[in-house]
């Protein structure tokens, strides 16, 4: 993990969030786990040991996720896997969630399965490596959560394991935790203490030649990490000293590791840019700018670290700023803006702001300049609350409180353990009583609650039994009564359909008098009415039984069609319908005729209810998931007291039009069963004399809608073939 300093503040950077980070933590998970005198592949059954170095190529080739797919289905064929091949399946998963997925909660889970597995060691050396490394692995997923005081103590006790029993490699990697973590609390020269400790200490480890990449990777960043403590504390020369060490380390590396020139690159990139801070702070501007260009040219090419390459931008931009180069440090802000609309970045964001404001207050432009510096201030803010938590807690006190706690533990632990053995003789006598006295009352009660158990049973058979039949009986009412409904609306609707006929025929005739023209048209209207009240309860019987058959339908051409074939009736009124289309063409999977009719009843409320000459609105949302329709009138509204009832059949929410026109409650109730069939919403909002907005919620496709529309396609072109 390299180091990135900000303008204020001082942050770790995991190196382009690229393979470097999973070499580093799943190496040091490795090497807590080895002891010198055994490796821990000897200690992996023989099935595991095959899974376990395809598994890690896998990693090593930055190909975690086939690994993770591997090590299942290579895991779950092996019959009988040791306590070691459990904890180093755990690992594998925690590291996966840990550094790749990000899903800490999910690592965290991983994390306290190594731990319990580590507890079911059988020798000692088994379980002082295992608990090592559970505990390191439970303190980085603490750090990640934020959950510092639990990340203390996890280092803690590893790191009293590591100290104890553990050789230094494992112990380098304690060291350095305990470096980042005085690093975070600003505590620099502790910290370059600690990184330089676990420098001394790493260098314990083995030189593998060509393949041992993780420990030269480890070795730099804790050379520059020497180096950026020393930097903060205001120690440049010896900041600068250690810079160039760790170059020089990379550069020494070149031919050995041909095959990771990327990351040997983008390691050179995040020194240069380190080191040119120094330089900064000494007012060296000229290296300065030299280094900073060079990070920038390394780390901002596809696949560098991007982040890095926009903190040594905004350095860059700093020190035109220093040397009063306006257009300079304008051209250059710009430049960096279009990368942070791309690759967001907080801490680049909070100096962004600082720089653009300070630039318009040396143009004397105070308007454009206060808005950056409220930016400024905003994100400032943001990021102290975001350290907060972390200043909050001394690491030093925590450690001190831990000791001491271990040291209580253990003397207490003596002094009891004596006691604690003739505890446990008297109370196994007692058990022993006990449970034989258990046994006998048991066995003397068993008979009874068999009985019971069986009387129980019984009557629950038959309660079941009578409910299913109850229900049963339910079922053929309802279907009974549709029935019915149906066959009466049916059998009426001809000859009422014949009666409004033949009457609007008569009606139209002028040979007879006023008062027979008057009736006839009074026996037209009434059975026209009724007519209708029956194809609604049809259709209300039809909608909760057809099943639907959907279809693409684009959205915008189903309004516009709804509103042509209903603006004659809203001309009647001298009303105008208006349509605010999608800007763009939307499709929905939907029953076509169903939801055309849904809008069509909605237009017709709202023309039946809105007084002559007003408008009526449609307009139509694009949402991320759904498409929202909305018909909105002018009309009578909706009194408090009838908002519940509106959507019941048969309600008595029903009234007349504006012009007397006839409601028969139906309507709105198959609308809802409509658009509840499409898993879509309605609903109102509505203040009575002012007018009512009906609101429709409809899904957009899914994946598997048009994968289904377009397998019926298929099948129905090889049905035409």
């Amino acid at each position: 993990m390299l180091l990135l300093k900000t303008k204020n503040k001082s942050f770790p950077l995991t190196v382009g969030m690229c393979l470097a980070s999973l070499f580093l933590y799943f190496f040091s998970f490795l090497i807590i786990s080895c002891n010198k005198k055994n490796t821990e592949a000897s200690e992996f059954s023989d099935a595991f040991k095959p899974v376990f170095a395809n598994t890690t190529h896998y990693f090593d080739f930055n190909q975690p996720a086939r690994g993770m797919y591997y090590l299942d289905s290579a895991f779950a064929h092996i019959k009988n896997p040791n306590l070691n091949d459990r904890f180093r399946y755990f690992g594998f998963h925690y590291v996966y969630q840990q550094k790749t997925k990000g899903n800490y909660k999910l690592a965290l889970a991983f994390a306290d399965s190594m731990l319990a597995t580590a507890q079911q060691s059988v020798s000692k050396q088994q379980y002082v490596s295992n608990f090592a490394e559970a505990n390191y692995a439970k303190g980085d997923t603490y750090f990640s959560l934020n959950q510092y005081n639990d990340s203390y103590q996890c280092y803690f006790q590893g790191y009293l394991i590591a100290k104890s029993y553990l050789n230094k490699v494992s112990l380098s990697d304690y060291t350095y935790r305990m470096g980042m973590i005085m690093y975070k609390q600003a505590h620099y020269k502790q910290a370059a203490q600690y990184f330089k400790d676990s420098y001394a200490q790493n260098l314990s480890i083995p030189d593998n030649g060509k393949d041992d990449f993780p420990t030269f990777y480890r070795r730099q960043e804790l050379l520059d990490n020497i180096a950026i403590s020393y930097r903060h504390n205001g120690n440049l020369d010896s900041a600068v000293f250690y810079f160039d060490k760790a170059l020089a380390f990379v550069n020494s590396n070149i031919d050995r590791f041909k095959n990771r020139a990327d990351m040997l690159d983008m390691a050179r990139g995040v020194i240069y840019g380190n080191k040119a801070e120094a330089l900064i702070m000494s007012k060296q501007y000229d290296k300065a700018k030299g280094l900073l260009r060079k990070s920038i040219a390394i780390n901002l090419k596809k696949g560098g670290d991007n982040r890095d390459a926009q903190s040594s931008e905004i350095k860059l931009a700093q020190i035109y700023y220093n040397q009063h180069k306006r257009d300079s440090l304008y051209k250059q802000l710009l430049s960096l803006r279009k990368q942070l609309d791309v690759l967001s970045n907080p801490d680049a964001e909070i100096d962004w702001n600082r720089l653009m404001g300070a630039y318009y207050l040396e143009k004397k432009d105070a308007v454009k300049a206060l808005t950056y510096i409220q930016h400024y201030n905003v994100f400032k803010d943001s990021a102290i609350k975001r350290l907060s938590t972390l200043k909050e807690s001394d690491v030093n006190q925590q450690l001190a409180n831990f000791e001491k706690q271990y040291e209580i533990e253990n003397l207490s632990n003596n002094n009891k353990l004596q006691k604690i053995y003739l505890s446990v003789a008297i109370i196994s006598a007692l058990m022993a009583i006990a449970i034989i006295f258990l046994v006998w009352r048991n066995w003397s009660r068993s008979k009874l609650d068999v009985i019971t158990v069986k009387n129980l049973n019984k009557e629950i058979n038959s309660q079941k039994k009578d409910l299913e039949k109850a229900l049963d009986e339910i079922k053929n009412s309802s279907r009974e009564k549709d029935r019915i409904l149906r066959t009466v609306a049916h059998d009426l609707r001809n000859p009422l359909g014949g009666i409004a006929s033949l009457t609007s025929i008569m009606v139209e005739e002028t040979a007879y008098d006023t008062d027979l023209q008057y009736q006839l048209k009074i026996i037209k209207d009434t059975s026209s009415d009724t007519l209708e009240l029956i194809n609604e309860i049809l259709e209300a019987t039809n909608t909760t039984s057809t099943a639907l058959k959907k279809q693409l339908v684009e959205v915008n051409s189903l309004l516009n069609n709804s509103i042509e074939l209903l603006r004659f009736k809203a001309s009647e009124k001298h009303q105008e319908i208006i349509l605010d289309p999608l800007s763009s063409i939307e499709q929905l999977y939907i029953n076509r005729e169903m939801i055309w009719r849904v809008i069509s009843n909605l237009i017709s409320n709202a023309i039946k209810f809105s007084p002559v000459g007003e408008t009526i609105r449609l307009k139509c949302i694009n949402e991320s998931t759904q498409v929202q329709i909305s018909v909105t009138d002018h009309g009578i509204g909706i009194p408090d007291e009838m908002k519940d009832k509106v959507f019941n059949m048969f309600t008595d929410a029903k009234r007349a039009g504006t012009i007397g026109e006839k409601s028969f409650g139906l309507g709105l109730s198959i609308c809802k069963q409509i658009i509840e069939k499409h898993q879509g919403k309605i609903w109102f909002e509505s203040k009575a004399g002012k007018g009512t907005t009906f609101y429709i919620s409809l899904p957009k496709p899914k994946k598997m809608d048009l994968i289904i529309l377009e397998s019926d396609r298929e099948a129905s072109k090889q049905k035409v073939n």
